[in-house]
């Protein structure tokens, strides 16, 4: 019986991982990648909200639910942008974990400066955020001081192997810094752009080229026949280079409005992983940036 119980211990030795890993639930799949860019196989990563999904228009899911409660730490994008569903996933896990305040509970926003914050707030403005525009994911330096967060976030909560989640932010930080020289040859300073949505106004800042207009007359408000009107001359006085539009948000309208003005259409990706060939936060980028020559 003895020798019985010896080879069953061995065999449960063996059979278990050595390291089970921290686990982390991400909203969206940008900072699902953040994530694995700093903790690789020390961490485990759940996304909640798929590449194709709009961000905009999330509801929570027993799923959701279910991750949250096995998570050790939950990170989200903030600025109100997951408003409409993790209160309720975080409630509903029942995971002290993941209380606001504690350090389970990790808004990425509290790193970056917003862009577009309203000094006042009302239902005719649309659907605007009042703590700013939450699409700082388009900025690599904003995403990158994110990183910095989750590397000293995983060093914490993981001592033994702070040392590795620094490397690893580090290797991160020299590809990004490499990519971005060749990024900045990209000739976008002074180039005008339509776009769809309020999606582009970091990469914006970056890189120097404008916004000369919006399909959308406000965040989240379908546009009038008027305001296509009024924006088709705009586009004749001020000759845009492309119109913008993601593959999930904006298509129709823009395909109409390039029949229209003969304008051609760029279309972007809005998270990792939404087009072919964005399967991490270095080539989204990438994908973006180029997609814009």
């Amino acid at each position: 019986m003895r020798r019985l119980f010896v080879l069953i211990s061995l065999l449960m030795l063996y059979a278990a991982p050595a390291f089970a890993g921290i686990n982390i639930v991400a909203t969206l799949p940008w900072i699902g990648s953040a994530a694995k860019e700093i903790g690789k196989d020390k961490i485990n990563v759940t996304v909640l909200i798929k590449p194709g999904q709009d961000a905009h228009a999330i509801e929570a899911k027993p799923s959701m639910i279910l991750a949250a409660r096995k998570a050790d730490i939950i990170m989200y994008d903030g600025l109100d942008l997951e408003i409409g569903y993790l209160p309720l996933i975080i409630e509903s896990s029942k995971n002290p974990k993941l209380i606001p305040g504690r350090p389970g509970n990790f808004d990425c926003s509290q790193f970056i400066a917003a862009l577009d914050k309203p000094t006042t707030v009302d239902r005719s403005m649309g659907d605007v955020h009042p703590l700013g525009n939450p699409h700082y994911h388009f900025s690599t330096s904003r995403v990158l001081r994110v990183a910095e967060g989750i590397t000293r976030l995983l060093a914490d909560a993981d001592r033994g192997n702070a040392g590795y989640y620094e490397a690893n932010y580090k290797a991160f930080a020299e590809r990004l810094h490499e990519k971005e020289k060749q990024w900045r040859a990209v000739p976008l300073q002074g180039k005008k752009f339509i776009a769809y949505h309020k999606y582009f106004e970091y990469l914006s800042a970056e890189y120097g080229f404008r916004i000369i207009g919006y399909i959308e007359p406000k965040p989240g408000i379908p546009p009038s026949a008027g305001h296509i009107e009024g924006l088709i001359e705009t586009m004749k006085k001020e000759k845009p280079d492309a119109i913008l539009v993601t593959p999930a948000y904006g298509m129709k309208e823009a395909e109409s409005l390039s029949a229209k003005t003969g304008v051609k259409i760029i279309a972007l990706p809005h998270d990792v992983g939404s087009m072919s060939g964005t399967d991490d936060l270095i080539s989204f980028w990438n994908k973006v940036i180029t997609s814009l020559k």
